[in-house]
């Protein structure tokens, strides 16, 4: 049986082929596109998942689309009605779009794809919840899903057992966590829906000088975990921003300018939403515990990505095992949406073993032979040595030892917003220079972001302060004392961005200021070539650990043809591009040339 799941028109448009209940195939559609979010119809992520299977939309049995348009709908019109004659500009320009298209869905997905068979519609947290328990390990377990807004939900918690999920409460707009951190990033100056890893990224660089007053003033936080903000500071209800005069009097000034420069206020206003944000997740966990009495919880929603927090839950919560799923905002609501077709709507059965989730490392992208990869660089000129498989992981980890940075393309590509090792861009973990270089010479971004490390499972432990499998870089935990360097006094007095370039730790590169990580754990089942590449660095310069980053610049989505990845590489300062067996040295290739056929699909500077 052949289910298609779909996400699209808001943010993060993706598909996803279920086949008898194992996930064939899931991409966003941005891969395809080079449109960052892309929130089109998933057109050409549709075209891979039945590509990939060899099938044809008359193959299909049914389609799941990941929420209910006309419940949505009722929630903006409800919303428009509530805060009327306010908001009308916001009304002019939202519903003509929903009369036009989005409320008759049926009709428009039966049109594109001409299909003539069954659509089903779970609700969105329905599907978050789909996707953070069915392709998790456990046969039980606590669900929870907080996001910015479904329909109504923007936060639930249930029980998933077996092939069943029960949703048993729901917060509901306009009370909403992730909306609530939207504010702050949108309110520091970044792009709302994809600027809150900044935010996160940025908080530990500040003091909570604003936690008191976030709690007392902008939100109403109960002891197990529910809330409810003040809306008298905000303006997305009606208006076409997320915050309004009322807020920006109360944290004293207007949002920050976009590419401005950052002041330790941002700094202390991201630090603040961090904490008020961790302290939320751990109390609605804890009651979530306290009434479920499960051992294993799992996650999902756009708040699912704020790995600090899932960090936090993990060590001071109530719960044995945490699994969250990769693909945790919208566009994993299409592998949501399909496998709650084949579980809960068509009550298949569901088998695990407790140990190995079902989603197989998130390597559900396409994958490119060695045949298409040599035919392109043969034909466009392009100079390349050609490898043996078991020469790579030797010649690649002799690479990052010299400090080269390594573009490295292998394999399936990821589902999900991290690079894990299909589509990533590598360096050395011990280089106090290689953050920074990664940063401003490679990935064209803010000085102050951090990176995350790649490390062998069975020596995690050794580098950081967590015992349990960590796959799809959603967990951040304290680096290790035992080789964290103790910061002078001098150092200890720095304050914001001056304290980038303190030496933290024996992997400065991975460190972040407040000594904590990132971590993806690496194992040789899903990732055999990533996995002895990092063992052979180990074994030759004695560390298990590099540093691991998404395969793109600023501003675009991570690579998915040999094609992007040879622009990207042509268009930073990396030093090695590894394509399949393919290895590339930057000093042996001739500049781009702009006419050239391939190159016309992309919009270059």
């Amino acid at each position: 049986m052949n289910i298609l799941g779909i996400s699209a028109f808001y943010h993060d448009s993706a598909a996803c082929l279920v086949q008898d209940g194992r996930i064939a195939s899931a991409a966003q559609e941005e891969r395809f596109t080079r449109k960052k979010h892309d929130h089109a119809f998933p057109k050409n992520a549709i075209n891979y998942c039945l590509q990939n299977s060899e099938l044809q939309v008359k193959d299909l049995d049914f389609v799941a689309f990941y929420d209910k348009p006309f419940l949505k709908f009722e929630r903006i019109m409800m919303t428009y009605l509530t805060y009327a004659p306010v908001g009308i500009q916001s009304f002019i320009k939202a519903v003509p779009l929903w009369i036009k298209q989005k409320l008759w869905l049926k009709e428009f997905i039966k049109k594109e794809l001409d299909f003539e068979g069954k659509i089903i519609f779970p609700e969105h947290h329905e599907s978050h919840a789909a996707s953070a328990f069915f392709p998790s390990p456990f046969q039980e377990a606590a669900v929870l899903t907080l996001d910015g807004v479904g329909e109504w939900a923007t936060t639930s918690f249930g029980i998933g057992k077996d092939n069943r999920i029960d949703i048993a409460s729901e917060i509901h707009f306009p009370h909403s966590l992730g909306l609530l951190y939207s504010a702050f990033t949108y309110y520091t100056g970044f792009k709302v829906n994809s600027g809150e890893y900044k935010v996160m990224g940025l908080a530990p660089y500040g003091e909570s000088r604003y936690k008191d007053l976030i709690l007392s003033e902008l939100i109403d936080l109960k002891e197990d975990g529910s809330f409810k903000l003040n809306m008298k500071y905000f303006n997305y209800c009606a208006g076409l921003t997320m915050t309004n005069g009322k807020f920006h009097k109360l944290f004293g000034g207007p949002p920050r300018k976009a590419e401005s420069l950052l002041t330790q206020r941002d700094m202390d206003l991201a630090r603040s939403i961090q904490d008020v944000t961790e302290e939320v997740m751990i109390r609605i966990a804890r009651y979530v515990h306290k009434v479920t009495r499960k051992k294993n919880l799992c996650m999902a929603g756009g708040v699912a990505l704020n790995c600090v927090g899932n960090g936090k839950i993990l060590r001071e919560g109530p719960f044995e095992n945490i699994w969250i799923q990769p693909s945790a905002g919208d566009a994993g609501g299409a592998l949501g949406a399909a496998l709650f077709v084949w579980h809960q709507y068509l009550d298949n059965v569901r088998i695990v073993d407790g140990k190995k989730d079902l989603q197989y490392g998130s390597y559900l992208g396409p994958k490119f032979e060695n045949g298409y990869i040599s035919d392109f660089l043969k034909k466009n000129n392009i100079p390349y040595v050609e490898m043996q498989y078991e020469e790579i992981p030797e010649k690649i980890a002799d690479l990052i030892a010299d400090q080269k940075v390594i573009g490295w393309f292998q394999g399936r590509m990821e589902f999900g917003p991290r690079a894990l090792g299909s589509r990533s861009i590598i360096g050395d973990a011990r280089s106090p220079k290689m953050q920074e270089v990664m940063n401003l010479k490679i990935k064209f971004r803010e000085s102050f972001r951090p990176f995350a490390p790649s490390v062998l499972l069975e020596r995690v432990s050794d580098y950081f302060e967590i015992d349990q499998d960590s796959p799809y870089m959603l967990l951040v935990a304290p680096v290790n004392k035992e080789i964290c360097r103790e910061m002078s006094g001098e150092e200890q007095k720095l304050f914001g961005i001056d304290k980038l370039n303190v030496v933290r730790s024996n992997i400065p590169a991975v460190t972040h200021v407040d000594y904590s990580a990132r971590i993806q754990t690496v194992n040789n089942e899903d990732n055999p070539l990533f996995y002895q590449m990092i063992k052979k660095f180990d074994q030759k310069y004695g560390c298990p650990v590099i540093i691991n980053t998404s395969f793109n610049v600023r501003g675009e989505p991570i690579v998915c043809t040999p094609d992007d990845a040879y622009l990207c590489f042509m268009r930073t300062n990396m030093d090695y591009l590894i394509l399949e067996n393919m290895l590339l040295e930057k000093k042996e290739q001739k500049p781009l040339d702009k006419d050239i056929d391939w190159l016309k699909k992309y919009e270059l500077d």
